[in-house]
């Protein structure tokens, strides 16, 4: 695996919407102005700059996680983070993809 395909949280081709079917949950990490002006049916909004203190909040819901945002890369940090912190995350990419 690639130095960049780990540090953004991007690791084996994963099934993201089979991840989503099974239970995991989606977190879209834009900006909430991002986030109110179109996402992915049942997508919960946690931006980046606030993801480092929700790691209890999301640890609490005992699910994988798949992370999207605007093109990956805030997706991919977002990853990183919760990876870092024992969550099952994955970096699902941009969420017009789950749109």
């Amino acid at each position: 695996m690639s130095f960049l395909r780990k540090l953004f949280g991007l690791g084996p081709k994963v099934n993201h919407h089979e991840l989503i079917a099974n239970g995991a949950v989606l977190i879209d990490v834009r900006t909430p102005a991002e986030f109110s002006a179109g996402n992915a049916k049942g997508s919960k909004n946690i931006p980046l700059d606030t993801i480092g203190s929700k790691v209890k909040k999301i640890e609490q819901l005992k699910k994988p996680v798949v992370l999207i945002c605007r093109s990956g890369m805030r997706s991919g940090q977002a990853t990183a983070i919760l990876k870092r912190n024992g969550i099952e995350a994955y970096n699902g990419g941009p969420w017009n993809n789950f749109a």
